[in-house]
């Protein structure tokens, strides 16, 4: 009879958390580290009054590979773009309006689901409505859905930028995994 304790990847909790396939590396933690830096600078440029916003975005994009980052930034470009137009008219009509803010989602998703958008593009979309109607602010609606769009827009692009410029190398066969 043996005593010793088992293995935490024998764990079911275990096994959803830690991966044999795609673990986290050094260069991949030094890549997101400076693009997530990178897009805050150039948000900041911008004087983008939620500069952090561009962060957000990269560190989603750099968990892909270049060529699974590219569909998911598309998606969530078109995504931030329905969702900040259904915000802005919904924070600009209705501001903190939570029945209003149920409507805008629930039209997005017919919406997408009416023009077979991935269900990521959907999400993107929904999150920026919850910004946008949800958390209050002094400013004009359409301003701040102006600045949310340009936000994720540089977060998307310095991620795509450094994960082209600076490719993780990963193991034969991992190829086209996301992290």
């Amino acid at each position: 009879m043996s005593l010793s304790k088992p293995s935490i990847t024998a764990n079911p909790l275990g096994q959803l958390i830690l991966t044999k396939d795609n673990p986290s590396t050094l260069e991949h933690s030094a890549r997101t580290a400076i693009a997530a830096v990178v897009s805050l600078l150039v948000a900041r440029l911008f004087r983008l009054p939620e500069a952090y916003w561009a962060s957000v975005s990269t560190l989603i994009v750099m968990q892909s590979t270049l060529g699974a980052a590219l569909p998911i930034s598309a998606q969530r470009l078109a995504g931030t773009a329905l969702g900040v137009v259904a915000g802005g008219f919904a924070a600009a009509y209705f501001p903190g309006n939570a029945l209003v803010f149920g409507i805008a989602v629930f039209l997005l998703g017919i919406l997408c689901a009416g023009f077979r958008v991935e269900r990521s593009a959907y999400r993107y979309a929904s999150v920026a409505v919850a910004i946008i109607t949800l958390v209050p602010r002094l400013s004009n609606a359409w301003v701040i859905a102006l600045h949310r769009f340009v936000e994720v827009s540089i977060g998307i692009a310095v991620g795509l930028a450094i994960t082209a410029i600076w490719p993780e190398h990963r193991k034969k066969g991992e190829e086209g995994r996301t992290a």
